[in-house]
């Protein structure tokens, strides 16, 4: 019997995942038209549908789920199959995913620390959307934001997420920014994924919501950032991620508080991965780094 394309079932076990071919695409580094279209050319193949398009959703089909749980668990026995044969005949290579803003200000800027505590090991760093709450089938390690709830990965807390109000020194100065009340008509920057992120933080002080003048939406906490600098508006930039934002003087904060957002950044891993030492070495590593910014 012909099989379909690896490439459509795989493009299919991501979306599958996230219900998303936006997310899909990002993490398989495509448009998602061509998600879609890979999607469909697969279900043609098959004779059924696999997803039921909604006008602001995507659900499995019964078939879909089905399909879905039997894709997944293939490719992550696939996946750690391969693994092993690289542990017995090549180089040890540990692979992991992170989101691309704790990647830039975190990780890389301690990651040469790693390589000369682990020069037998390869690293494979990728990035996936920066509210990341579920593990990737191909990493052996990833970074997820949340209050600690997967029941079926192994976790490792490394620090809570907080965030803090700034912008840009000059646009402090001028606008004489240093409350929650003085942002009441100033510009706002406002991460999609967080939309409620400005309710949130004035509520946790005991005061209304700023009213803003106007609203300025990225998709991602670097853009974020970048717009604050570059004087657009004021951002809920995280902390400690954003410290060195600070340190240099891009970035001033308009209060001194720190607000609480209730989630934590994890070290996860699936139970299996334990077994291997060079993925404990990069735990344990990863641990004692941020062991600081807990």
């Amino acid at each position: 019997m012909r099989l379909p394309s690896l490439k459509f079932l795989r493009t299919f076990q991501i979306a599958g995942r996230h219900l998303s071919f936006k997310l899909a695409a990002e993490e398989l580094h495509i448009s998602a038209s061509a998600v879609s279209q890979q999607i469909r050319n697969l279900e043609t193949f098959l004779g059924v549908s696999l997803f039921e398009r909604k006008t602001r959703a995507l659900e499995l089909t019964d078939v879909g789920r089905h399909y879905f749980a039997f894709l997944d668990d293939m490719f992550t026995r696939l996946e750690n199959e391969t693994q092993q044969l690289w542990n017995q005949y090549g180089r040890s290579i540990v692979r992991l995913c992170v989101p691309p803003f704790f990647a830039s200000e975190a990780l890389l800027p301690r990651l040469s620390r790693y390589q000369e505590t682990s020069p037998d090991t390869d690293i494979r760093l990728s990035t996936q959307p920066s509210a990341m709450k579920a593990h990737p089938a191909e990493a052996d390690l990833s970074v997820l934001l949340g209050t600690g709830n997967w029941p079926d990965l192994v976790t490792h807390r490394l620090m809570a997420r907080r965030v803090v109000a700034a912008c840009a020194p000059a646009l402090k100065q001028r606008l004489q920014l240093d409350s929650v009340a003085s942002l009441n008509g100033q510009t706002l920057i406002v991460h999609e994924a967080r939309p409620d992120a400005w309710e949130h933080w004035a509520r946790a002080q005991g005061q209304p919501p700023p009213r803003p003048g106007k609203l300025i939406r990225f998709d991602s906490m670097a853009a974020v950032v970048r717009a604050a600098e570059q004087g657009l508006g004021v951002a809920l930039v995280s902390w400690p991620l954003g410290r060195n934002c600070f340190t240099s003087g891009s970035l001033e904060r308009v209060m001194k508080v720190r607000t609480e957002t209730g989630e934590s950044f994890y070290l996860a891993h699936r139970k299996e991965a334990a077994d291997r030492a060079e993925v404990q070495k990069l735990i344990a590593w990863m641990k004692a780094e941020f062991k600081e910014d807990a």
